[in-house]
């Protein structure tokens, strides 16, 4: 079973002979732990695998994501960062009023149907689970009006609040038109919807605003023969139950601002476990046998050998790279213990 195989047969809840694996980092990772990072990367080879993407230098574009300085994305938003190695926040964003600003935002619709001329080539012989990540909604919502501001639009609804959700989900889909048409595996969204203890805002909300909108990438997704992966950081209870609705496959969660045991009880088995382990204080203070410690009360909660977990962890900033490793080795153990 190569790992193309052994990442679907996860997400269909089939037995394999090892949880699938993979490691996001950041660059700060790579900054200040290049040879324990080089390390477990040739231990614990990665499931998963990107594509080849060329889009078009867009003029406008300006600095890099994670260094430190001013950042200009292809929306036109100036990120600002004081420390290499992560990304930084747009303190200005461009749509202070909608009657005076929203016409002026151009989604970049140069990038559409550009950049795929060798994307297939790259992956003709891959035998990893090609992924891409491709879209936010929320988020990109939030660069371009401001979190303070955008909440405030939560709260009183303006026409301009609307008039930009479905310009950024308009662009989206188009874009998501581009990837459907390769050979890759799968697609990813992402937005973060959750705080230490609840959504951001009410499942009600939520799922009048914004669920469509997912329920058409995930339908487009499916359609296509593709598997959906989604993304959001934060307490993201109260809609497992939608993702699991709309057809997410597998969601990427942190599982531990939750009851780890409740989400096994009422989703096991419904949807797959795409990591992760506590960034906040795991992995970056916590002893290794913690560490362990936690991935087995997640493989407890979630995993049977069955499949429906995907072992990913990040190391970004603050992490102990000997806390990272801990928790692949740990997933290995707990796997071979089912076989």
């Amino acid at each position: 079973m190569n790992s193309r195989e052994l990442v679907k047969a996860a997400l269909r809840f089939q037995p394999t002979p090892r949880v699938p694996q993979q490691l996001w980092t950041l660059s700060w990772a790579q900054i200040h732990y290049p040879t324990e990072l080089e390390a477990i990367r040739r231990d614990f080879p990665p499931d998963f695998q990107g594509a080849r993407y060329d889009p078009p230098q867009l003029d406008w574009v300006r600095g890099e994501r994670e260094r430190r300085g001013l950042y200009v994305d292809e929306w036109h938003c100036v990120f600002e960062n004081i420390q290499d190695g992560v990304v930084g926040e747009v303190k200005q964003p461009l749509i202070k009023s909608y009657e005076s600003d929203l016409g002026k935002v151009r989604p970049p619709v140069e990038l559409i149907g550009k950049g795929f001329e060798h994307t297939n080539e790259s992956i003709a012989d891959a035998d990893k689970f090609v992924l891409v990540g491709w879209a936010n909604l929320f988020e990109r919502m939030q660069f371009l009006r401001g979190t303070e501001n955008l909440f405030m639009d939560l709260a009183e609804l303006p026409a301009g609040f609307f008039a930009l959700r479905d310009m950024v989900h308009e662009f989206n889909l188009r874009m998501m038109e581009d990837w459907l048409r390769t050979d890759v595996d799968g697609l990813t969204f992402a937005d973060d919807w959750g705080t230490q203890r609840s959504l951001l805002i009410s499942p009600r909300q939520w799922r009048e605003l914004f669920k469509p909108c997912y329920k058409e990438y995930c339908d487009a997704i499916h359609k296509a023969g593709k598997f959906v992966f989604m993304h959001s950081d934060g307490y993201i209870f109260d809609i497992y139950e939608d993702l699991i609705e709309i057809g997410v496959d597998a969601v990427n969660s942190q599982l531990f601002c939750m009851d780890i045991e409740e989400i096994g009880r009422r989703f096991k088995g419904r949807i797959t476990f795409w990591g992760e382990i506590d960034r906040q204080y795991l992995l970056s203070f916590a002893p290794t046998e913690e560490v362990r410690a936690a991935v087995h009360r997640v493989a407890r909660a979630l995993y049977d050998g069955r499949g429906g977990v995907i072992a990913q962890c990040e190391f970004s900033a603050g992490n102990k790279p000997q806390n990272v490793r801990a928790v692949f080795e740990t997933w290995h153990e707990i796997a071979a213990q089912h076989h």
